[in-house]
């Protein structure tokens, strides 16, 4: 409890009523006698006591507060008025204030700076718990920009599979066959992109025996492999051997997703934008999905050439179309829906590339965690940030959709195998080849491979056996052999080239380095048969 009679740095207050001058209750002692000290006037007219009240002068709480604006007043003739609080601010600060709008200003601006430190730890958050559900190593490897591992071509190539454990419509019960199987294959310097999808039912040799056998469908070797999915990392590992043994190609990473991955990431983003591309001059019906309207509309319905905006269930709903429960504009089933399905891929990349969406929280934050909750790969986290340049760098008219059942070059048909409905190789069951050199010749950097020219060898005057063996030097630069053969007698020089088609000229300029002699381009003094670009006709030697 507080004592009534406090005092402030060892001062008693004075009692109410008393005066100035007056002495305290309880400080005068009558024993003593009053101390005489006296003060004097100016003109000697008064001499008084200290300590001792004048008679009739007392000092009253009016003369307090008299003296008190005195001594804050300056001494000055002139009159002057009271200083405002803000001059009085600027005395004890040195300064000028701020004004109202630069404080203004100045709050707002702290204000925006917490907004955006906040919006960027939401983020951070929002990437470390996808990322710790999706990528490979640390996730503060973010940081760094390790490149991609890459094939003798210098290329990355990302096998993208997707898997139905997550399917609300039950439309089958193997939730882990992989439906969806594509190869997108990139180059780190050139910028370019290729994508190549593989039937689903192409059928192979399983790396071991499998509840279906030692062969099937493409659609179980994940399956297989995974135990059913139990082991994931098993399952994606086999599936990548499996698809770079059909395709040549070596591959290096997997991305595994399911249909919500592919629902919510095109949500995401607000959606994608698709034109619809059909046989059949009506467009696209498929009955398969109108249960998700209860049967009260056509769920997948588009007319041809039309330029459709999806969400992400129709966009899952059209990757997955093919006229299996009856409708029209999907012929070729399956590759049809394989064709569809890259272009939402494509789509979907360029909208989630575009500024609009790199500058919405909402779209970045909803792509983080539909990729994160729905997606598995194993990237690493260090190569993110180059993955994520190659994006916003590749243009879309640089992304390339191969297609092996592109019409004049049909490399797999459909064929039964045990009574099921499979797809294999034209070239026969398992018989890789021709997909290998189609894929090789698209994917290579060598100008010579994409031209495709083909070759007259003749020996015009060498030993036997020397038109062979320089064809088969030739098969290795990437030169496809049409005609081996002996010339017509005749003189001819050490190496003659000529030159049919005048559109190969990388073909022409390898040619000339390779034989050091310049390519003609009259007619060559033999007929040529078949379908030659060159003729080369290998005289004697000097």
């Amino acid at each position: 409890m507080k004592n009534p009679n406090s005092s402030l740095d060892g001062f008693i207050p004075r009692r109410q009523g008393s005066e100035l001058g007056e002495q305290h209750a309880g400080f005068s002692s009558p024993s003593q006698p009053q101390a005489f000290r006296p003060l004097q006037s100016e003109d000697d007219t008064v001499r008084d006591t200290v300590g001792v009240a004048r008679e009739n002068q007392a000092i009253g709480r009016a003369d307090i507060d008299a003296s008190l604006r005195d001594i804050d007043e300056p001494q000055t003739d002139a009159p002057t008025k009271k200083k405002s609080r803000r001059e009085k601010r600027k005395d004890r600060r040195g300064r000028k204030p701020k004004s109202k709008v630069k404080r203004i200003i100045f709050w707002v601006s702290v204000t925006l700076i917490a907004l955006i430190i906040g919006i960027g730890g939401y983020l951070v958050y929002k990437v470390i718990t996808a990322g710790s559900n999706v990528l490979q190593g640390n996730i503060l490897d973010l940081v760094q920009n390790q490149p991609l591992k890459e094939d003798e071509n210098g290329r990355s190539n990302f096998l993208v599979f997707g898997t139905a454990e997550d399917d609300e419509g039950g439309m089958h019960g193997g939730a882990n066959l992989t439906d969806s199987i594509m190869v997108i294959s990139v180059d780190q310097d050139k910028k370019d992109a290729y994508m190549i999808s593989l039937p689903r039912d192409l059928w192979v040799q399983y790396e071991e025996a499998c509840t279906v056998g030692y062969q099937g469908k493409i659609n179980a070797a994940y399956f297989c492999a995974s135990n059913d999915g139990q082991d994931e990392a098993a399952g994606a590992a086999a599936l990548q051997r499996k698809v770079g043994e059909i395709l040549g190609l070596d591959v290096q990473y997997f991305i595994h997703m399911n249909f919500t991955a592919v629902v919510e990431a095109v949500d995401a983003v607000g959606g994608v934008d698709v034109t619809i591309e059909s046989d059949d001059p009506r467009g696209i019906l498929d009955r398969n999905f109108d249960w998700k309207c209860n049967y009260t509309c056509y769920y997948v319905n588009y007319e041809n050439g039309e330029k459709v905006h999806l969400d992400g269930e129709h966009a899952l709903a059209l990757a997955r179309a093919r006229n299996a429960a009856g409708g029209y504009g999907l012929p070729g089933g399956n590759f049809d829906r394989e064709k569809n399905q890259q272009k939402i891929i494509k789509a979907l990349r360029e909208k989630a590339v575009s500024a609009g969406t790199l500058t919405n929280l909402g779209a970045v934050t909803g792509l983080i965690d539909a990729l994160g909750n729905n997606l598995r790969t194993n990237i690493h986290a260090k190569e993110i940030q180059t993955i994520m340049a190659l994006a916003r760098e590749i243009q879309t008219d640089d992304i390339v959709q191969l297609s092996l059942v592109e019409e004049g070059n049909m490399l797999v048909t459909t064929d039964n195998v045990s009574g099921q409905s499979i797809v294999r190789p034209v070239a026969g069951l398992m018989i890789y080849t021709d997909i290998q050199t189609y894929v090789f010749k698209n994917l290579t950097s060598s100008p010579v491979v994409r031209e495709d020219p083909y070759i007259t060898v003749l020996n015009g005057g060498r030993a036997s056996g020397t038109a062979q063996t320089e064809a088969d030097k030739l098969t290795d630069l990437g030169f496809n052999i049409d005609i081996i053969d002996n010339a017509p007698d005749g003189s001819y020089a050490q190496v003659e080239i000529y030159q049919l088609n005048a559109e190969k000229t990388a073909s022409a300029a390898k040619l000339a380095e390779v034989y050091g002699v310049a390519v003609k381009t009259t007619t060559p003094p033999v007929s040529v048969v078949g379908e030659s670009d060159f003729v080369i006709i290998l005289g004697p030697t000097q």
